[in-house]
């Protein structure tokens, strides 16, 4: 998908998810977000140790959601992919890398499994 048509869903989009979900305790104003062409584009991907597998990703130091539109296959994908990453930004970062370090990987993660779980919400938003 073409970065402005990415851009243009976004900014119908975005504003409904914020409004339907609300705001982070643990961030002082919405998140900011990034359109890249690659991961590889990005430091975190390199501290993070992320492959070009990746859609999007959230960075709460930054209180940054990165979407790879090159990545983005439909409509349907982007608001999913925005979801996903809005309900990290939602998500205690502590809890976050602490479930990490006790052993999770991606596919069972907590809150990976919840951000996954939200995606099914993206019939809101068309």
């Amino acid at each position: 998908m073409r970065k402005q048509k990415v851009q243009d869903i976004i900014q119908e989009v975005f504003p409904k998810i914020q409004k339907h979900y609300g705001f982070s305790k643990f961030q002082e104003c919405s998140p900011y977000i990034e359109l890249d062409n690659s991961i590889y584009e990005t430091s975190a991907s390199e501290k993070n140790g992320t492959n070009d597998e990746c859609n999007a990703q959230y960075c709460s130091m930054m209180n940054e959601i990165t979407i790879y539109y090159p990545q983005m296959k439909s409509r349907k994908m982007v608001i999913q992919t925005l979801i996903h990453e809005y309900i990290h930004y939602l998500q205690s970062p502590t809890w976050f890398k602490r479930y990490y370090n006790m052993g999770y990987n991606y596919s069972d993660h907590p809150y990976e499994i919840k951000a996954n779980e939200y995606e099914k919400d993206y019939k809101l938003f068309i």
